[in-house]
């Protein structure tokens, strides 16, 4: 499976050795980090990678991705689905970037094209959360055309989901 490409990113699927890589702070190649990369969230990633390649096999395309700018091919991040859509067609993603990545715009243009990505592979919905104090990453989800639809005391929760059966039927007229 190749790159997904926007504008400005490239979404790089994670295979096991670069997953190992990010565990261990070691890259093959130092010019191909931003500072700070790997943060706390790419290293939990790279574990939930690894425990489903060890115990389900590589789950690409529904595994993790290494945002990296295009223009230096750096990684500033990840986006990723937690796991194979369920029974209904539904999906959760989570991401992340380092600090100096932020307010730029990128993981709002990752999440998009994630969310692109899942539509085409016939996913019928993808839920995110996000922490109450993490004003950032809602408006990250809501830009992207996720919407708020439950919360707790500590978690807001947003959703996005296509109903294809409107297209199909007009479609087939």
């Amino acid at each position: 499976m190749g790159d997904l490409v926007t504008a400005r990113l490239l979404l790089h699927p994670l295979n096991a050795e670069e997953a190992e890589r990010v565990l261990t702070g070691n890259p093959e190649d130092a010019a191909r980090w931003a500072p700070g990369y790997p943060a706390e969230g790419d290293a939990s990633a790279a574990k939930r990678f690894l425990r489903t390649c060890t115990s389900t096999g590589d789950p690409q395309p529904f595994g993790t991705y290494v945002i990296r700018r295009r223009e230096d091919g750096r990684a500033i991040g990840g986006v990723d689905f937690h796991g194979r859509p369920d029974e209904n067609g539904s999906v959760t993603i989570g991401y992340g970037l380092i600090s100096s990545a932020h307010g730029k715009g990128y993981a709002s243009e990752a999440l998009r094209a994630l969310l692109t990505f899942a539509r085409t592979q016939g996913v019928s919905s993808v839920q995110g959360d996000t922490g109450r104090d993490n004003i950032a990453s809602q408006h990250v989800m809501t830009a992207v055309g996720m919407r708020l639809v439950a919360e707790d005391d500590r978690l807001r929760y947003y959703r996005i989901a296509w109903d294809d059966s409107m297209e199909k039927a007009g479609s087939e007229s």
